[in-house]
């Protein structure tokens, strides 16, 4: 079974359907609100649980009942939860997430206890670390936080995934301590400190991220699939033809299904294949966590998939 280290936030979600981009000062009418556990973290945790990994979480949660609620919802989904702190008189995070009839989505966040997070409660777990065969992060908790994570993660020699997300500016160093570097195209420019209306083309972005010291690139594309570009050269893997419910969580699901996959023994190249197709899976669903595939659920999916090519 493989064993992934995840470092990464709790967010409690609140999500609302809405028919377009509010403007400024319009009180808009949307509908099917969700309440639901969420955070890149929470959610590449469960969706690497439900792919058959066994995980063990850090993360921080808040002194109220969205904390509560999160350990429920680890201990359901057979979580290890030895690492998670609450921190007192601090709200876990929150998310405001607007869903667009073509699934695209806009989100608003209020991170709370998730920067509360400390390298020293990484340190406290290095033995855990060391005893997994993937580190996997994000950008959704404090930085110094984030490299102390892939650090013991490399120096233990797991296999260090980080997911850039949010975009947000870093030290390009950290990309010496990354095997495998998954942002979308925003996110790479965020990376190497281009604007991001900047026209340089995707190939070219991944080549500079290689350059900085990442093991290997995979930028996500949406419908589009993701660009794997390593020392075996460069490969554009198609998604699979669906209508998009959804988007929210598929990048989360791929990421998940991209680690399960390396830790289980497959090839970047087989990995990616399998990680395109659970973030098509999510986008089919209506909120994040019910749009988490199980192996089996993933397995069905893949045969319709590939029915419809």
């Amino acid at each position: 079974m493989t064993r992934i280290f995840v470092v990464g936030s709790y967010v409690q979600g609140l999500t609302l359907r809405v028919p377009r981009m509010p403007l400024a000062g319009e009180n808009l009418v949307g509908g099917g609100f969700d309440l639901g556990p969420g955070g890149k973290g929470t959610n590449q945790a469960i969706a690497a649980a439900r792919l058959g990994a066994h995980v063990r979480l850090l993360a921080c949660l808040g002194d109220d009942a969205f904390g509560d609620w999160a350990l429920q919802v680890y201990a359901r989904e057979g979580i290890d939860t030895r690492h998670i702190h609450r921190i007192a008189d601090c709200n876990s995070g929150v998310g405001f997430v607007n869903v667009l009839p073509d699934g695209e989505n806009f989100i608003t966040i209020d991170m709370g206890a998730n920067m509360r997070m400390r390298p020293q409660q990484l340190r406290d777990c290095a033995a855990q670390i060391a005893d997994s065969d993937i580190l996997m992060t994000q950008f959704e908790v404090p930085p110094e936080t984030v490299q102390t994570a892939l650090m013991l993660g490399k120096e233990a020699g797991a296999l260090t995934i980080l997911n850039p997300a949010p975009a947000r500016p870093a030290d390009p160093a950290i990309l010496r301590h990354v095997d495998v570097l998954t942002p979308n195209a925003l996110e790479a420019r965020m990376l190497l400190g281009l604007p991001l209306d900047d026209a340089t083309p995707t190939p070219a972005l991944a080549e500079r991220l290689l350059a900085l010291g990442a093991g290997a690139v995979v930028i996500t594309q949406g419908a589009r699939g993701a660009l794997i570009l390593d020392d075996g050269g460069a490969l554009q893997v198609p998604a699979p033809k669906i209508d998009a419910v959804d988007a929210t969580g598929a990048g989360d699901s791929f990421n998940a299904a991209l680690a399960v996959s390396l830790g289980e023994g497959k090839s970047l190249r087989a990995a990616v294949r399998r990680a395109v197709r659970a973030g098509a899976y999510t986008a089919l669903h209506v909120g994040v966590i019910g749009g988490l595939p199980t192996s089996e659920q993933l397995s069905e999916f893949r045969g319709r998939a590939g029915a419809r090519r």
